[in-house]
């Protein structure tokens, strides 16, 4: 089978769905598909059997593109839909894969050359757009009518949540296939466990929080509430990994502001395959994302390393967070710092919840789930597909 797959932003990069993309094609050319994958200008070029990565030309003034919705991304879209239809005119495709708001190129496509799609959505675009920018509050009937044809016309609607899956439900999908997130940590130790204790002079808790550093994360919180921990214990460090260069230095700005300077780590952006290393030397591992509904990957990765997760009690957090393995806590300063400092104080709470959350991802969020999953989407579309008769291409 033939598939054309769309990926809305630069690939590869150490981030949460183009990691997700990269174990989808890792998955799908072990079936013998010939893949075309259609991305940005930037990122990193992995090799794949099978798989011909098309990039959009290198737009001179569109760099450093970030996470979420923005002009950068609105232009790359642009010129990523006429190399997408390029490639439609030139060869056959049985199906086309779209991930987030690529599923309006691939609707465009059903249209002129009746492509099937999937739509992979990690997350609600309606609800993105309008958190970042309340001010267009009122476009929201719109761009839920956009949504519910994107869904309505796709041949399968494949959200990585529950939440999506309602949304999917409420705009009646044909059909559903949940394909969620799972752990991206190896299987043993590392043996530089202590390395960051020695290289920082740490004698106490370390607390750790791995990703970007756009708003949505609440890094702001995370900051006001450990200034909040410290008027009580100076026997804690937090340890930030992940991040842009701007919103580094942002933040740091913020911790002088705030007194905590010194107890502050930064470590800017670390390669995937040592997450293990670091995850290992957390004590307790933090998540204080305050908008969005799509679980963050790293939950899964923060769960499986057996440390107690302190997060926000949001949908984002509790369609897979309980109180049996992680604190959760109302996402202001006030209540956050309540709950590090009952991880901080309490380490009988930290061993018994990392060990519920180890457990739990071990149970139900593994490799061989999401393969499975896959493997049975694909199956039931080639089924599908070969039953209709499809065959589709050149106009």
């Amino acid at each position: 089978m033939n598939v054309l797959f769309l990926a809305p932003h630069p690939f590869y990069q150490d981030r949460g769905t183009t990691i997700a993309e990269d174990l989808l094609l890792r998955t799908l050319h072990k079936r013998g598909y010939r893949i075309d994958l259609v991305t940005y200008h930037e990122g990193k070029t992995i090799e794949y059997k099978n798989v011909s990565i098309h990039r959009i030309f290198r737009i001179p003034f569109v760099r450093n593109i970030h996470p979420g919705f923005s002009w950068k991304k609105i232009i790359c879209d642009f010129f990523m839909f006429f190399k997408v239809l390029s490639l439609a005119v030139r060869n056959r495709y049985q199906v086309v894969h779209a991930v987030e708001e690529s599923v309006f190129i691939a609707l465009v496509l059903k249209f002129l050359f009746r492509i099937p799609y999937i739509y992979d959505m990690d997350s609600s675009l309606p609800q993105q757009l309008v958190e970042r920018y309340p001010a267009i509050a009122f476009l929201g009937p719109l761009l839920k009518f956009f949504e519910t044809v994107a869904i309505r016309n796709s041949e399968v609607v494949v959200p990585v949540c529950d939440s999506l899956v309602e949304i999917a439900e409420k705009h009646n999908a044909r059909k559903i296939v949940t394909l969620r997130d799972f752990s991206l940590l190896k299987e043993a130790e590392s043996e530089q466990v202590s390395s960051l204790r020695r290289e920082f002079r740490m004698d106490g808790p370390i607390l750790m929080y791995v990703g970007n550093l756009e708003a949505y994360q609440g890094i702001d919180l995370l900051l006001e509430a450990f200034a909040l921990v410290l008027r009580e214990t100076d026997k804690t460090d937090l340890v930030i990994i992940g991040g842009k260069l701007a919103d580094i230095q942002k933040y740091k700005e913020k911790c002088v502001l705030l007194g905590i300077n010194d107890k502050v780590h930064f470590l800017g952006p670390k390669p995937l395959d040592n997450l293990s290393e670091y995850l290992f030397q957390a004590d307790i591992l933090i998540s204080p994302r305050i908008k969005g509904n799509n679980t963050p990957m790293k939950i899964y990765s923060y769960l499986h390393s057996g440390r107690p997760v302190l997060a926000t009690n949001l949908l984002t957090h509790t369609q897979v967070l309980n109180d049996r393995v992680a604190v959760l806590t109302a996402p202001y300063p006030e209540d956050f710092s309540k709950g590090m400092l009952r991880l901080i104080l309490d380490k009988d709470l930290r061993l018994k919840l990392g060990n519920a959350g180890k457990k739990l991802v071990e149970e139900k969020y593994s490799y061989d789930s999401f393969k499975k999953e896959l493997d049975g989407l694909y199956d039931w579309l080639e089924i599908r597909l070969s039953g209709e008769g499809t065959v589709v291409g050149n106009c």
